[in-house]
């Protein structure tokens, strides 16, 4: 089944959405809740990196500000090196490059319909 554009770009938003919701989480001194919370961000940032693996050259030319390779490349160290990934690097992803994404993939979306399936 293929998404289209429009389904991967709200994707990405309904997951910096919960990213940002959950790394107030990381402040929240239970264990337990801490990495539920760290897991959850670093799913999260998995499909943010997955859908936008997946944008067409339409959108990510139109957004030459956001870090694209840097994102595709943050999902596979996610996935492939777990072991490495440092939380402080996860919360500083979350509160200094999420942002600047949401609010391009927002404008894209305002200025019309994205094109490809």
């Amino acid at each position: 089944m293929t998404r289209s554009i429009e389904r991967r770009i709200a994707d990405i938003l309904d997951s910096i959405a919960r990213c940002r919701r959950y790394v107030a989480l990381l402040d929240a001194g239970a264990v337990d809740v801490v990495g539920m919370a760290e897991d959850a961000i670093e799913r999260n940032l998995q499909i943010i990196g997955e859908a936008a693996n997946h944008l067409t050259a339409e959108v990510v030319d139109a957004h030459p500000d956001i870090a694209w390779p840097q994102i595709r490349g943050f999902r596979n160290i996610l996935v492939h090196q777990y072991f490495g990934v440092d939380p402080e690097v996860i919360r500083d992803v979350v509160e200094r490059y999420l942002p600047p994404l949401a609010e391009a993939l927002r404008q894209h979306v305002e200025s019309g319909p994205a094109s490809g399936a």
